[in-house]
């Protein structure tokens, strides 16, 4: 038959359409797969990296419905945010029609891939009965405490008009407009992440098998868990007295209390009250107070990279065990979130102090002494006995930390604890498209979450988008309203929540989709959950994956759920390149999908980008490369003319093939082993399609009729899940379809009737030789010796070695 990938394309996505072939069964007694790739962003059309995302989800979910497995594979809309409302700017359009318009074309670029979504699951975090269950889950939080209002330090866009996560700012610059950030402190809705920081650290544990290590190792990073000594410094009574007695000490931090002696310096965040303190008083030069506000401007994430800079603060704290005075500074590197925004510095035996100490020639005192300690090149942090330590020298640096933090709790001085670098979520957003946080400002009561039955408190349609500030703020009448709880007049909460609210809870959602009085229904969830394969991005390793951890383990302690963690396995699929680079529109270097499936059809699309490179590595373009996956499925539909249809998979004497019709099943059989071993894990479909490819070469090479259907019926079924249409249509004609199930992989295929034995001349290989596997040893020596003839002219022969399966070493002089 000829190949028409434009027809029969179409031919097979309106049958799957109409037969609802990719809908979960309702029987939850069957065994299931939950196979999720991450949701898209309705941005208005799809590009190579959806392409990728999804072929790759659609291939395992495929495979495992071929095997007899109950599978979900659904898709939905991440279709809050920024973006919309950037858009609607420029081009004079409400956020909602340019979102859920983006989402009705994006459906259709996707459904011209063929991917087996589950169509009656699809939804967008936009819809208001996705708010309504999420508004439900805010206000459950917020009822345990969970989440709570505080003033803290923003990065703040004064663009854009909006709080950005550290994540967000590049550069000092926030990530969509490029606009200068500044901080600003403002009151702000946060989840109480860190309350489950030891937990989520501790559970990394039970990914080890399923989830690569690298995403491992940066989530366990990202949280932080550090333990240390936790003390109090003095300030000085003249230190008390220009501070207005406002102050008598604070807290320090310190993972290192064995070099306590050596502290020199201790360093304040710019944002430490006592800092403020000194600013609004006005009690440093102006010249001190103009570098103190700069470093206030300046993203904790960048001040970490950046140049280190410090200001003397004119005051002086009192060591806890010399009573010495120290100098406090202002440092841009302590952080006001972590260990209380002050940190004891000892340059001789940490890197950043003594770096800070070198450049405002601060003084230094080495309390570890070691033979390879070179306190004029460098800080020393590693092993040594402690010195200037006062009862403590002579101690492995290393027994003291105990020793140390001992006499300080023995003596009420400090305390051992736990610190986590991990901060609260800050989940409010000064704008327009998001979800509304579901709490009422009363004058007599104070924060008050809006009643269950009230939701979803959903935006109003009647808005501008102009770019400058919070239209639900400067709305006439929205945010308008009666408290709750007595009934006076209020006022709605008018920040929105951070779209990573959204994309944390949205696979249990899928697990009920058209549930319409509960998220989802707790057996549908009990059966589906965890996801049994996750597919997405490696930028996402941190948050994304963090926050829906962190929100499964909440929702399960608020009654929702059972499990622990969401996704079971993980995969994070490569970028897509051109000539070297990601794919962008600046850089010119885009292939647009929907005119490589125009030309070429969606199969060969996925079979170049299954066939290219694994899925965990990078994908360079190669249109070569996509000719060829087109030329490929051609030779597969050509030879098929070569079957003889049936409706079950023949059964064949193997024993009476020949040699090249033996070798065409072991090829075919081979490939079908590869196939079950790719799916349980690597995902290396290159090498699948390698085998198929081998296979279809093998099957090539006899005329047996048996083998050709036996061989294309298993090929086929190899193949569905990596190009579907084209395997739909042949499966179709040539075996109704009856191929798209579970095959046994015969073992007699396997089985050889000869062997090929090297042959080696005083250990050099000089021969090769093809025997019966049913020769003996003897037979075997006297057929290498017989092939070896010229190189054993003119030699005796002093010895015979046969080793089994493999060689025959024949000793001479």
């Amino acid at each position: 038959m000829d190949y028409n990938p434009s027809k029969i394309e179409k031919k097979w996505q309106q049958i799957w359409s109409d037969k609802k072939s990719f809908e979960p069964s309702s029987d939850l007694t069957k065994p299931k797969k939950y196979i999720l790739s991450m949701f898209p962003y309705p941005s208005g059309r799809i590009h190579m990296g959806h392409v990728r995302n999804y072929t790759i989800s659609d291939a395992i979910a495929r495979h495992h419905r071929n095997n007899g497995f109950n599978v979900l594979h659904p898709i939905g809309w991440d279709s809050f945010g920024m973006p919309a409302e950037n858009a609607a700017i420029k081009h004079k359009l409400h956020p909602k029609k340019w979102t859920y318009e983006n989402i009705d074309y994006m459906r259709s670029e996707l459904a011209g891939l063929g991917l087996s979504f589950s169509k009656e699951r699809e939804f967008a975090t936009s819809d208001p009965l996705y708010t309504k269950f999420e508004q439900e889950f805010i206000i459950k939080m917020f009822e345990e405490g969970l989440l709570y209002e505080k003033n803290q330090n923003v990065n703040w866009c004064p663009h854009d008009l909006t709080v950005l996560a550290n994540e967000q700012v590049e550069e000092d610059k926030c990530w969509r407009c490029g606009t200068t950030i500044v901080q600003k402190e403002m009151p702000g809705y946060y989840i109480k992440i860190t309350k489950y920081a030891q937990e989520l650290l501790d559970d990394l544990k039970t990914l080890e098998k399923g989830w690569p290590k690298q995403v491992l190792t940066m989530q366990e990073n990202w949280i932080g868990r550090s333990e240390g000594l936790e003390f109090s410094l003095a300030l000085s009574d003249k230190s008390q007295q220009k501070l207005g007695k406002k102050f008598e000490s604070y807290s320090v931090f310190t993972t290192r209390p064995d070099t306590i002696y050596g502290v020199t310096y201790t360093a304040l965040a710019p944002e430490h009250e006592i800092v403020k303190y000194l600013v609004e008083h006005k009690l440093l030069s102006d010249e001190k107070i103009e570098a103190i506000t700069n470093m206030q401007n300046v993203s904790e994430r960048d001040r970490g990279t950046g140049d280190k800079e410090g200001v003397s603060l004119e005051i002086e704290v009192i060591h806890p065990l010399t009573g010495k005075m120290i100098p406090v500074w202002v440092a841009n590197f302590v952080l006001a979130g972590y260990g209380g925004g002050a940190v004891m510095a000892v340059p001789s035996h940490d890197q950043r102090d003594y770096e800070f100490a070198t450049k405002y020639n601060l003084p230094m005192l080495e309390v570890i002494s070691s033979e390879n300690s070179n306190l004029a090149k460098e800080a020393y942090v590693d092993e040594g006995l402690l010195v200037n330590s006062g009862e403590f020298d002579g101690l492995k640096n290393s027994k003291a930390k105990k020793a140390i933090i001992h006499h300080f709790e023995s003596n009420d001085l400090g305390k051992k604890v736990i610190n986590y670098k991990l901060r609260d979520w800050g989940i409010s957003r000064q704008r327009y498209w998001g979800a509304p946080i579901p709490l009422i400002h009363c004058k007599n009561c104070g924060i008050v979450p809006e009643k269950l039955e009230n939701l979803p408190i959903t935006l109003p349609d009647d808005v501008e988008i102009t770019g400058e500030g919070n239209p639900l703020e400067t709305h006439p009448t929205w945010k308008q309203c009666t408290c709750p709880k007595c009934g006076s007049e209020a006022t709605r909460e008018t920040d929105t929540m951070d779209t990573f609210v959204q994309s944390s809870w949205y696979f249990l959602r899928y697990c009920t989709p058209n549930a319409q009085n509960s998220p989802f229904d707790g057996n549908d969830a009990a059966y589906w959950m965890g996801v049994d394969q996750y597919i997405g991005g490696i930028e996402h390793a941190i948050l994304h994956l963090l926050y829906a951890r962190f929100f499964t383990k909440a929702l399960r302690d608020l009654g929702y759920i059972e499990i622990d963690e969401p996704f079971n396995n993980l995969l994070t699929q490569g970028m897509v390149l051109k000539d070297g680079a990601k794919m962008s529109k600046s850089k010119g270097n885009t292939v647009d999908p929907d005119e490589l499936i125009q030309k070429y059809g969606a199969d060969t699309a996925r079979l170049f980008i299954l066939f290219a490179a694994p899925p965990v590595k990078e994908l360079e373009w190669n249109d070569s490369a996509v000719e060829g996956a087109f030329k490929y499925i051609k030779k597969l539909t050509d030879r098929a003319k070569n079957v003889t249809p049936t409706n079950k998979l023949v059964t064949i004497d193997h024993s009476t093939l020949d040699k090249q019709e033996k070798l065409a099943r072991a090829k075919v059989y081979e490939a079908l082993k590869k196939s079950n071993e790719v799916y349980q894990g690597s995902f290396a479909f290159n090498t699948v399609i390698a085998a198929t490819m081998e296979a279809l070469n093998a099957l090539s090479d006899q005329k047996h009729p048996d083998v050709w259907s036996e061989g294309y019926y298993v090929l086929l079924n190899i193949l569905e899940p990596i190009i579907p249409h084209v395997c739909w249509e042949l499966s179709d004609t040539l075996f109704a379809c009856e191929n798209f199930k579970e095959i046994t992989i015969l073992e007699e295929v396997f089985e050889v009737d000869s062997i090929v034995l090297a042959i080696t001349i005083n250990g050099k290989k000089r021969e090769e030789i093809e025997v019966s596997k049913s020769l003996d040893k003897e037979a075997i020596l006297e057929a290498a010796k017989n092939v070896s003839g010229k190189w054993l002219e003119g030699k005796v022969l002093i010895k015979e070695i046969y080793v089994p399966n493999k060689l025959v070493n024949l000793v001479v002089k």
